[in-house]
C-alpha cells in the first residue's frame, strides 16, 4: 500500500484548534484549501512544541537574512479564531514532526506523521525498524504536509500557542492544572486545593 500524503501548498487555512471541555480537550492540526479539509489529532504537548520550534526557527531566518526575508517579527494582528471546520474527521493521531524553511522558496514547510507502534524485541531491532521506515518513502505512514509564508507561519504559531494557554489555570503552588472541584496538591501535602 502507498503511502498517503496530504499536501497543503499555501493553504487557504492551517490552524491549531480544540474540540471539547478544558481538562478534557482534543488537539487537532487542521489544514483546507477549497473544499479539502485534513485533521490530525496530536497532544497538546505537541501542539505547544510545534508553535514553539515554530517561532524559533522563524527568528533564526529573520536573523541570518539580516531582515531581508519575507518573515514578519511577530504575528500579524488579524490571527484566525475561529473554530475548527467541522466535522472534524480525524485522517490519524501524528507521532512525529518535522520544520524547515526553504530558503529559496521563502516556505516553511511542517511535516507531521502518522503515529507508528513498531513491534521489535530488543532495541537494536527496534532501531533497524526505525531505520526501514524512515527510509521507506514509497510505503511510510501517512503524512501531512503543509507549506506556509512567513506570515502564514506566525499566525500558526500565535495561535496555536493561545489554545494551548486557553485550557486550565495553573495551581500557583505546584503549577499543575487546577479543576474545578479543585485537586490534590502536592506542595500542600496532599490537601485539596480550590479553583
Amino acid at each position: 500500500m502507498s503511502r498517503q500524503v496530504f499536501l497543503y501548498d499555501h493553504p487557504e487555512r492551517f490552524v491549531a484548534g480544540t474540540v471539547g471541555l478544558p481538562g478534557r480537550r482534543s488537539f487537532f492540526l487542521q489544514a483546507s484549501a477549497g473544499s479539502r479539509v485534513t485533521s490530525v489529532a496530536l497532544e497538546k504537548t505537541q501542539v505547544a512544541a510545534l508553535a514553539e520550534r515554530m517561532d524559533e526557527l522563524l527568528d533564526e531566518v529573520v536573523r541570518r537574512s539580516g531582515g531581508s526575508a519575507h518573515v514578519p517579527a511577530v504575528a500579524p494582528s488579524d490571527t484566525d479564531t475561529a473554530p475548527l471546520d467541522t466535522p472534524i474527521e480525524e485522517e490519524f493521531r501524528v507521532g512525529t514532526m518535522a520544520l524547515a524553511w526553504d530558503g529559496d522558496e521563502q516556505l516553511m514547510i511542517v511535516e507531521a506523521q502518522a503515529l507508528v507502534e513498531l513491534d521489535a524485541e530488543s532495541e537494536e531491532d527496534l532501531a533497524e525498524a526505525e531505520e526501514r521506515l524512515l527510509q521507506d518513502e514509497e510505503n511510510g505512514p501517512p503524512m501531512l504536509r503543509v507549506r506556509l509564508t512567513g506570515a502564514q507561519a506566525r499566525a500558526f504559531a500565535k495561535r496555536a500557542l493561545d489554545v494551548v494557554n486557553a485550557g486550565r489555570p495553573p495551581c500557583p503552588l505546584c503549577s499543575l492544572p487546577l479543576d474545578p472541584e479543585g485537586h490534590v496538591c502536592p506542595r500542600q501535602n496532599g490537601y485539596r486545593r480550590g479553583a
